[in-house]
């Protein structure tokens, strides 16, 4: 094997040559600080927005030089178009209903709100043939795609540990629609985590976990720990604390990879000192070598991997790519393991023994 070079890992999904026009359904937060803004960074053109706002949609699509539609109907019209489904769960199934049947599009995550939403979400793709990838854009960040190449490459051997270890300070206050969810920490943050594990990974057998509020929170959970069962090789923790409100010294937001050979370091910068952020990092203990090489990054997770996973379901579109990655079909995996882990964390403890 050659010398390491860092600049030699691949960090972007090679643009289509041509594309489809986006449809965005949602005019929420997201999709101004992510969706619209990568698309124009991208290339992409947007033929329009939906939104029952119609009057938050014009407000948008000013802002970024494209059309509000004023119906539903009027939107799913587009020939042709990517349907991006910016939406919260509860509005997955009724969009899906009303595209053309064959169409194209990408689902914002989760994918409903537990694995029977997520079935249903399935079961409609399937019936009305819609080609759908779920938005679990951590896979396409750069650092992401860095190290999913280092690993394919050889640098690391073969991966026999995976942590990932949060100590943050999130303002949950910035999303008031979490306040009365049953269901937060798992299902809406930590499964790009475990998304991304499993894009890595594969499928664990199974899942011990345990997730949980804090005093100082409204949340229902905002802490969790979880293992996953890879076998007696692989061994794959997360250590997720979302109320370490001491300052930035001891904070942290990021995987440790270790293989056989090599290992890796990975920093998400966009969760400390969310939403301004720090850059992400990665760094690479290469086979064979003596040190760290940090592999300079070519964006970030907010807004490149955005770029990259509309990216990739605009090659797929037009039949550049044969496979539709982190497809609908796929995301269920990630839902049924979110779905267990809730079970896990639900079921009690092995207790411990007790002399008489």
């Amino acid at each position: 094997m050659s010398e390491f070079d860092p600049k030699d890992l691949k960090q972007h999904i090679a643009p289509p040559r041509t594309s489809r026009p986006i449809v965005t359904f949602g005019a929420g937060s997201i999709v101004t600080d992510a969706h619209l803004p990568a698309y124009r960074q991208a290339g992409f053109t947007v033929a329009g927005i939906y939104d029952p706002d119609f009057a938050k949609a014009s407000e948008v699509a000013a802002r970024f030089s494209t059309h509000a539609f004023a119906s539903i109907e009027e939107a799913v019209a587009v020939e042709g178009a990517v349907f991006d489904l910016a939406v919260p769960p509860v509005a997955i199934p009724g969009i899906l209903e009303r595209l053309p049947e064959g169409s194209v599009a990408l689902i914002q995550k989760p994918m409903g709100s537990d694995l029977a939403e997520a079935s249903r979400i399935l079961d409609l793709c399937e019936a009305r043939n819609i080609k759908a990838a779920v938005n679990f854009q951590l896979r396409f960040a750069p650092m992401t795609l860095a190290l999913k190449d280092a690993i394919a490459k050889g640098w690391l051997g073969e991966v026999v540990d995976f942590d990932a270890w949060l100590a943050l300070d999130t303002p949950w206050h910035l999303w008031q629609f979490l306040m009365d969810l049953p269901r937060v920490e798992i299902l809406l943050h930590s499964i790009h985590y475990l998304d991304t594990i499993r894009d890595i990974l594969g499928d664990p057998f199974g899942v011990h976990a345990k997730t949980l509020g804090h005093p100082s929170s409204k949340i229902s959970q905002s802490r969790t720990s979880a293992i996953l069962d890879y076998g007696d090789t692989v061994r794959c923790s997360l250590s997720i604390n979302h109320n370490h409100s001491f300052g930035r010294k001891y904070q942290a937001c990021e995987f440790r990879i270790c293989g056989t050979e090599g290992a890796a370091y990975m920093k998400l910068g966009v969760n400390l000192d969310y939403p301004k952020g720090e850059p992400d990092e990665l760094w690479i203990h290469p086979k064979g070598g003596t040190d760290w090489v940090e592999v300079p990054l070519e964006g970030s997770w907010f807004i490149e991997a955005f770029v990259g996973r509309m990216t990739q379901v605009q090659r797929f579109a037009t039949g550049e790519d044969a496979v539709l990655e982190g497809s609908a079909a796929d995301a269920w995996n990630t839902m049924a393991l979110v779905e267990a882990a809730y079970e896990s964390s639900a079921a009690p403890a092995t207790p411990l023994a007790k002399r008489s």
